[in-house]
Formats: C-alpha cells, structure tokens, sequence
C-alpha cells in the first residue's frame, strides 16, 4: 500500500490539471487518424494508422463519435467534424433502415457483416448521441431518441431489471446469454440519456441494473462479479474456459470491471436524489477487493486481466483500459470520502500509466502489456480505442454529477 502524504490532491493542482488536458490532448491527435475512408472509424494499429482490412465496428465508431463529441465540448478545434462523421455513420450504413437497430460491423467496404443487434454496442450508441446531443451537433438528438426507443423496446426487460444480450437482425430470437458487460456499459448510457432527457426511468434502470449485478451477484460471490449468465440470469461460472483470453467475454473474472463499476456506483449514487447507502459501501469493496486480488498479485506491477474463482491469476496480460479505469476509481473515491488512501493510488496508478502505459514514440497508449510489463498484443492487437484513456484525463477534473458531456458545457470543473 502507497504511503500517505499530507501534500494536496493532484486533481487541485493546476499543473496537475495542464498535464491531464496536454495527455488528453495529444491522445485526441492520435485517434483523429481513425477516420475511416468508407464510413466510421477504423481500428488503428500501433503506429495509428487505419488497420483497413479489418471490420468496421459500430463500438468503435459510437466510441470514437463520444470522445470527440467531449472534445468539442471541451472547445477543442477540429473535433466538431469528427464527431459529425461518426453520427453520419450511426445514422447511415451501420444502422438497419430495413428492421432498425444497428448492425455490430460492416465489412471493410461498408457492407453489413455482423448484423446480430448486440447490447454492448447499442450502449455506446446512446452514450454517443447523449454526447453529441449535449455537443449540438446536428442530427443528434433525433439518433439519441432513436437509440432509446430501440433499447426501450428490444433490450430492456422489466421483469429481469436488466437488459438482454443480443437478437438476431430481425429481432425474432435473442441469444440465450445475459452479460453482465454489456448492462455496466448500459448503466454509463442511462445516466447519460437521463441527463440529456430530464426522464428519471433512465437513472432508476441504472440502478436496477447496478443493485442485481453488484449488490446481488457480486456481494453474493465475495464481490468477485461474475460476467456470464444464462437466460435466467444463473452465473456461468465456468463460461468461455477454452477461451480464456476472449476481449470480451473471458473465462473467470474480469478485474478491471470492479474498478469500473466502482466509478459508476459512484457517478450513480451523486446523480440521484435520495441514493441507497450500499452504493458507496459497495464501491468502497469492489476497490479494496481489486487493489487487493489484481494488482500486482504476480509479483509485478500492473493489474492481471482475469481471475479464477480462487483469485488465481488466469490471463497475466496487463490492458491498459483496466489502469485507465483504476485512476478514475481512485480520483472519484477520494473526492466522495477525502480518504488519502485513496489519493495515493491515483498518484501511484498515474507514474504507472506514464512510465509503462503512455507511449510517447508512437502515439496513444500501449493497449496491452505481457506479465513483465513490456509490450503485448495476445488479447488486444493495435491502438484501435482512446475511450477509457481520454475519459481518465477529464474525470478528475468533473464533478460526480451530472456526466461528462453536461459538466462539460456547463462547466462545472471542480
């Protein structure tokens, strides 16, 4: 554990905050090459240049058209036209004119290829066009309202309290799966989409999800989340355990989803006017329990990606988006309670990030590190996504409520 200091938080210092907008900065310089020729954005390799043989996949166009939505926001010349694109892009070939919806990827040439309608992505669609709405971008608002009437009709399950995984492109059978992924994502876009709306249904669903998932399966399994689950939302303990390295559904459990649902307890629990008490004790375990299980449990520096049921390290990988996650826990932590310990993290995860993480050669963020911490590419080939990365530059300097987008305009730094 990081010693304690009586030396004021980094995220009051202005030289603290200067470095955070030039990282911020210089990560959006990197991304503004993902532009794609045909539609959306590309998946960019080490060198940020567009990987054009691959898919073009909707998570990363929606991902792409939010943080350049922020960065508009932000007053950052340049970004308005790139966030523009992505919502030509959401609102054209990636989205079924014929069944509605959105497809998961077109093929290079921006023809549909993965057509099931996926949870996971319709999530950063809304959290995009919540974005861009903010930004006043045009066309946004009317995708935004889309987006939710798409998610309000064909992911949401009341009786379940949580969303659904995925359909078919004609929304006749849906996958007998419920991630638990996909649903964190959905908690970030209600609270997105209920700042954008004025509708409180969005924050309460939010909640749902978070209560079942953190307060219910996580509290229940030691505060190791499980990710898979039937159709009856049963954990699938040993789900994927001939895939154990799978970027989106891995055997075990997934570390860096404690950090992130802690963040989001924590956004969830200052957007809502009468909050349950478990949102901040729950936030309060899920950190102590990752620093705890994840970090550095293999004798090195960084956070394995997953766990076995008995916090065996099984894929020793170290992805970036877990660090990045790590330093917006902390920063919220210690501005909800003042407790330095958790100020010390925030340091020490920072000098992590600076030292092993940031790439200062070639752009962006090494997006994997192998168990000496060195770059890796088993699990995460390429730069394809800045999203965690640039939402760790802003973070410490917003409030807990509302979201990024409406702290933002409404400039409401802390």
């Amino acid at each position: 554990m990081p010693r304690s200091s009586s030396q004021p938080s980094w995220s009051i210092l202005p030289s603290h905050r200067v470095w955070l907008d030039d990282e911020g900065g210089r990560l959006l310089r990197f991304a503004a090459a993902a532009q794609h020729p045909v539609t959306g954005f590309a998946w960019l390799d080490v060198d940020g240049k567009p990987d054009l043989d691959r898919p073009i996949q909707t998570w990363i166009t929606a991902r792409m058209t939010h943080v350049f939505a922020l960065a508009n926001l932000r007053g950052r010349p340049g970004a308005a036209p790139l966030a523009d694109h992505g919502l030509r892009s959401l609102s054209g070939p990636l989205r079924d004119v014929e069944h509605g919806g959105w497809y998961s990827a077109l093929a290079p040439d921006g023809r549909p290829d993965a057509t099931r309608k996926a949870a996971y992505e319709h999530a950063f669609v809304v959290l995009a066009t919540a974005s861009a709405t903010v930004a006043g971008r045009p066309g946004a608002a009317e995708l935004l309202d889309e987006a939710l009437s798409v998610v309000d009709q064909r992911f949401w399950s009341e009786a379940e309290g949580r969303c659904m995984e995925s359909w078919d492109r004609g929304w006749t059978a849906t996958e007998p799966y419920r991630g638990a992924n996909s649903n964190m994502h959905f908690v970030e876009a209600f609270l997105a989409a209920a700042d954008v709306t004025g509708d409180d249904r969005w924050r309460r669903r939010a909640l749902s999800i978070g209560e079942r998932l953190i307060h219910g399966s996580a509290r229940e399994n030691r505060w190791r989340l499980p990710e898979h689950f039937d159709a009856e939302w049963r954990p699938m303990l040993d789900y994927n355990a001939e895939a154990r390295d799978d970027p989106f559904r891995p055997y075990g459990t997934t570390v860096g989803h404690w950090l992130e649902w802690c963040r989001l307890l924590l956004h969830l629990e200052a957007s809502l006017a009468a909050p349950p008490a478990w949102l901040i004790d729950d936030a309060r375990m899920l950190f102590g329990e990752a620093v705890r299980a994840g970090w550095a449990v293999d004798g090195a520096e960084g956070f394995v990606y997953t766990l076995d049921w008995d916090d065996r390290p099984q894929v020793r990988s170290r992805l970036h988006w877990v660090v990045a996650e790590a330093i917006a826990a902390a920063a919220l932590m210690h501005r909800r309670t003042g407790e330095q310990v958790y100020e010390d993290w925030y340091r020490r995860w920072w000098d992590h990030a600076a030292s092993r993480l940031i790439d200062l050669e070639r752009g962006s963020w090494h997006h994997e590190l192998a168990p000496d911490n060195t770059p890796a590419a088993a699990v995460w080939p390429g730069k394809p996504d800045v999203y965690h990365a640039y939402q760790a530059t802003l973070l410490p300097q917003l409030p807990l409520a509302p979201g990024l987008a409406v702290a933002l305009r409404d400039r409401l730094g802390v």
